[in-house]
């Protein structure tokens, strides 16, 4: 495996980080409750996980700032724009899978 110093390592992580919040921007047709079922994580936990590195390291986001640094606009705008409702069989999934978390 190749040598990366933490330094790069950071920088290659956040490049990442990025490029996956960008693809999800660009992706509103696939819903949270999809993004559940299937990884276990959807948009509003990698708001949740921002808001915790940056409280980690001192700076202070609300919810709301972190999730809009996510959405790319106000979590309520984007809820408005493209979220749908559950589906019974989307419920359904991810009961199933919460419970086999537990």
């Amino acid at each position: 495996m190749t040598e990366i110093s933490p330094k790069l390592q950071d920088r290659i992580d956040a490049a990442t980080f990025r490029r996956l919040v960008s693809h999800l921007r660009n992706r509103p047709d696939v819903q949270n409750i999809d993004l559940m079922i299937l990884a276990d994580f959807c948009r509003n936990c990698l708001g949740d996980w921002q808001r915790e590195a940056a409280e980690a390291e001192g700076v202070s986001l609300t919810k709301e700032e972190a999730r809009e640094r996510v959405y790319g606009m106000p979590y309520s705008e984007w809820k408005s724009k493209y979220q749908k409702e559950a589906t019974p069989a989307q419920m359904a999934a991810f009961e199933k899978r919460r419970k086999r978390k537990l």
